[in-house]
């Protein structure tokens, strides 16, 4: 590659991302392509594969962050929750930061955030 496209080369790649896609737009006036062409070679494509959609999560953890004050109600919700017996959902509570469930979907995660917060607990999904 001749000196003078390794400088172009190196010049493109200090390009924002906003910069990279107004460089897209110029070309495509001047030269009369399309974006999707000048995408392919130039340097926008780095932002366009950046832009791909991320895969939404659907598995949560439920973790108990802290208990408050009123862990007497706290552990009243563990025990519902979780089925664990009296002293499990006492040592859960009082060992906390302390995971209470895992592997839920959205859904289930924030009605059980919802049942430890209205307790008094402080909640954290994951």
């Amino acid at each position: 590659m001749p000196a003078d496209l390794n400088a172009i080369v190196d010049q493109l790649s200090t390009l924002t991302v906003m910069e990279a896609a107004e460089l897209v737009k110029q070309l495509e006036n001047k030269w009369g392509v399309s974006a999707a062409a000048v995408a392919v070679a130039g340097p926008a494509a780095g932002a366009a594969a950046a832009a791909a959609p991320v895969e939404e999560k659907t598995e949560f953890t439920v973790v108990l962050a802290d208990a408050g004050a009123n862990k007497i109600n706290v552990i009243k919700e563990i025990r519902a929750i979780t089925g664990l017996g009296l002293k499990e959902a006492k040592d859960l509570v009082e060992g906390a930061p302390k995971t209470v469930k895992e592997g839920v979907n959205k859904d289930d995660a924030k009605k059980i955030k919802d049942q430890l917060t209205a307790a008094g607990a402080k909640v954290d999904i994951k």
